[in-house]
């Protein structure tokens, strides 16, 4: 038994299951006296028409309900009744209202049963059903039969206890089997565990809430079959006609084709947004390891799970990757690795067979002739791999890098055990993505082959290692602006001249990369071979400015002049310009002389200034910058003291857009308090101080220390013009070495000074200067004021002099002769006995013939 809450607070005890009939069809009863008339009247009848039991009883239903025309044969048939006879049918009726009009017409299906009274009096019992209750149970009947039974979905009705209660024939076309042999089956029947697991859970949530579920994602297949089929459910609670759940209804749709569209259209668009995200990452590092990991990180884990880089070896060494490995065994390195599941490298074998050694990264292999790898690297085609039984991997793309039609190294792309395997699709976007990853590679390779031979041209533009001079500690450094060809126009070089003194230049070529090396080269072999020449530096300059017009003329110097002076629209593109700055220090006097060519002003720290106070800047005159022409240059002579810092820059290192000229001085100057500190150091600390990060033009810094030869290192004596004075040249010659501890110097040297002193009392002039300089070599200078300089020739056979010169070249490391502004000294040089310059050679007997 079970109780039914009624509207009006009443409770109908009711013993038939739930959904019964009696839910939906509302019975009315009333009785009908021996007189005829309504005697009771139920409270369902009340409902059904409206009218209470006081309205009605004792009134004659036939006149009370029938309609006029109606009414005799509604007599007949109440007469028929109370004579013993049951009666059904359809009979029309109408509801009075209570002003005597009319409120409603209808039918209704009237059951009368003859009864007696207590007194054994012929009554009736009518029991009354609305027809349109029936007939609309009738066609909800049919709808439901059509939508469960026509319809092309699989539908299922769910018990309170979530079995099935009824399926439709879609659902058991698809699970096999007749509608009535699913009653009683559950979700775990049909569906995997976890899958199950989600639709019980669904249903009970339906059933306790009342809540629908719609287009919940079920994953399943059918009996029989391995495909994977994709049902979208949907979910809602069943009531009875009294408002009481009976269950649970689901009706589900294949959506197998939606979901694969849909898989398909996401994978299109994950495709491209790889290949879009690949055209914007990959390259832009111009370095083969970067752009290998680079492309990993652009596929693990959108595309796959594990992923592998191999180039080969031949590649990374910079030569033609196609040499030796057309076979597909050639050397080759893994250079990057990337997994989202693990942290094991790939295996170098085929299919990471057992016994295959692991690669990691950095590790040198070879593929073995017969494997899909090795197969790749020959035919430039996909392989697809397998995973090995029991391993993490499920399938492997083994990919060639090809770049113009070469195979440049292998990538390798891995889903696990529990992925989707790889399609068409992936295997074409994995093409795809190698070829424009070897693209990028070959040009990094490209670009690095380019940048050893900009850094190898930039190397010989430089002064190698670290220079060395007499009197000076010195250091330097280089930084390219162009970080693509990691060449330009700066240039610095420290150039040893005769008698211990050294030529410290400058320059910076307007322009940027490999044109402005050019010129500058040209401009830097152009001061070594004039500083060789011991030009003053004003003279230096003046012969570059010239050069430096010549350089964009075909016919030269000369030829530039003629050209500019016919036409001044010249071609801008040819016009070389630059600027140096070109010093020359001695360390006996430790006096500079600048000559400045539209160059930045050299820097000065001097030893003793305060630490908080900036360097200063030396007031050479600028002069016009090489190329322009047109004006002198002059010269400045300084005194710099024991242990002070001089500094040569250019303008890279104290100008950019972001910092005026003005500004980048005075922080360079502020750099520079500390004169003590070790060069290097202090070179560090201003490269690191200042903006030189900038990238828009090139940056030269020389620094150099000033260390002056000391006193007991240099023997400066005059002599008069007279042929004692030969005799007494060897004298002080002899005395100086052996108090320098040079005996072994000491015959040499006596030999050389007398044929010097000598061709100076024979064709010189003017009073004779001896000066002997010990440092790393030995130098003897001879200084007298005539013009005419020495010049080396082979005597003839009848000539009785003329060899001295022949001599002195045979037995020194070096000689020469130089222009003073009081006439000129001729020197020589020789190595010390541990020291590290080229001795002379040991005369042997033909050379010592050769001379007479």
């Amino acid at each position: 038994m079970s109780e039914i809450p009624e509207t009006a607070g009443d409770v109908v005890w009711q013993s038939s299951p739930p959904g019964s009939i009696y839910d939906y069809i509302r019975v009315a009863s009333f009785s009908i006296g021996p007189d005829g008339l309504i005697e009771q009247w139920s409270l369902r009848a009340e409902e059904q028409f409206g009218l209470a039991a006081a309205a009605v009883i004792g009134r004659d239903p036939v006149d009370a309900f029938m309609p006029p025309e109606q009414r005799p044969r509604g007599h007949r048939r109440v007469t028929e009744i109370l004579d013993g006879k049951e009666w059904t049918g359809v009979v029309p009726f109408r509801l009075p209202s209570p002003d005597g009009g009319e409120r409603a017409q209808g039918l209704a299906e009237l059951y009368v049963m003859p009864s007696r009274t207590a007194a054994d009096e012929r009554a009736a019992l009518c029991i009354v059903v609305d027809v349109r209750a029936l007939r609309g149970i009738e066609t909800d009947l049919a709808a439901s039969q059509a939508i469960f039974g026509q319809s092309p979905y699989g539908f299922l009705l769910f018990g309170t206890d979530l079995t099935v209660l009824r399926a439709n024939r879609r659902f058991a076309t698809v699970f096999g089997g007749d509608p009535d042999e699913h009653r009683g089956h559950t979700v775990h029947d049909y569906l995997s565990r976890p899958e199950a697991d989600r639709m019980s859970a669904a249903l009970q949530r339906v059933l306790d809430t009342g809540e629908s579920v719609t287009d919940l994602q079920i994953v399943g297949a059918a009996p029989g079959g391995s495909d994977r089929r994709h049902w979208a459910i949907n979910l809602y609670r069943v009531h009875s006609g009294t408002g009481r759940p009976i269950g649970v209804a689901g009706l589900g749709i294949d959506v197998t084709r939606r979901h694969n569209a849909a898989r398909e259209a996401a994978d299109a668009r994950r495709n491209l947004a790889l290949l879009n995200e690949a055209g914007a990452r990959m390259g832009n590092s111009l370095d083969l390891e970067t752009t290998a990991r680079e492309l990993l990180d652009i596929t693990v884990p959108g595309f796959c799970d594990l992923a592998s880089v191999d180039l080969y070896q031949a590649l990374l060494a910079g030569d033609d990757p196609a040499a030796g490995s057309s076979d597909g065994r050639g050397e080759l390195r893994r250079v990057a690795f990337a997994s989202a599941v693990s942290d094991g490298p790939l295996a170098g074998g085929e299919g990471g067979e057992a016994g295959e050694a692991e690669v990691g990264v950095g590790d040198v292999h070879r593929y073995r002739f017969h494997s899909p790898y090795a197969s790749a690297l020959r035919t430039a085609r996909v392989h697809t791999v397998r995973g090995a039984d029991g391993g993490l991997v499920h399938t492997t793309l083994a990919v060639p890098m090809v770049a113009h039609d070469t195979v440049v190294g292998l990538v390798q792309f891995a889903r696990a055990k529990g992925s989707e395997p790889f399609g068409e699709r992936d295997r074409a976007l994995a093409t795809e993505l190698a070829s424009r990853a070897a693209v990028c590679i070959d040009n990094a390779r490209l670009y690095r082959r380019e940048h050893e031979r900009a850094l190898i041209l930039q190397r010989s533009l430089l002064p190698p290692g670290d220079p060395e001079a007499a009197g000076l500690d010195i250091a330097c450094r280089y930084l390219p602006g162009s970080a693509e060809s990691e060449v330009g126009g700066d240039w610095f070089d420290v150039i040893e001249l005769p008698g211990h003194r050294t030529a410290l230049v400058i320059g910076d070529v307007m322009g940027r990369g490999l044109r402005a090396a050019v010129a500058m080269g040209e401009l830097r072999t152009a001061v070594r071979t004039l500083a060789l020449l011991d030009l003053e530096p004003a003279e230096v300059l003046s012969h570059l400015d010239e050069i430096a017009r010549g350089l964009g003329a075909p016919g030269g110097s000369q030829q530039a002049s003629r050209v500019a002076h016919k036409s001044r629209d010249a071609d801008l593109g040819e016009v070389y310009l630059a600027t140096c700055v070109y010093a020359v220090y001695d360390p006996v006097t430790r006096r500079c002389t600048f000559a400045n060519a539209g160059h930045l002003p050299p820097v000065l720290v001097e030893p003793g200034d305060d630490p908080g106070e900036p360097a200063m800047l030396l007031d050479v005159p600028p002069g016009l910058p090489l190329g322009v022409g047109g004006e002198p240059f002059e010269e400045v002579e300084v005194d710099l003291p024991e242990g002070a810092l001089l500094a040569l820059y250019t303008d890279g290192l104290v100008e950019s857009r972001d910092h005026p000229l003005d500004e980048g001085l005075n922080a360079f100057r502020k750099t520079l308090t500390d004169p003590d500190r070790p060069l290097e150091d202090v070179c560090d600390q201003v490269l690191g101080s200042l903006d030189t990060r900038h990238g828009e033009d090139d940056i030269a810094l020389l620094l150099a220390r000033i260390q002056g030869l000391p006193s007991d290192a240099v023997g400066d004596w005059r002599l008069p013009r007279e042929p004692r004075s030969v005799g007494r040249a060897r004298e002080l010659a002899r005395t100086q070495l052996l108090a320098w501890d040079l005996g072994d110097l000491v015959d040499t040297t006596e030999l050389l000074v007398s044929e010097l002193v000598t061709n100076a009392l024979r064709y010189g002039d003017g009073e004779i200067r001896l000066r002997l300089l010990r440092d790393r070599t030995l130098v003897c200078e001879v200084w007298d004021a005539g013009l005419v300089q020495p010049r080396r020739r082979r005597a003839r056979d009848t000539d009785e002099g003329g060899r001295g010169l022949q001599l002195v070249g045979l037995l020194a490391a070096a000689w020469g002769a130089r222009r003073t502004p009081r006439g000129k000294t001729v020197w020589f040089e020789l190595a010390l006995p541990d020291g590290d310059a080229p001795a002379a050679a040991e005369l042997t007997e033909e050379q010592l013939l050769s001379m007479f």
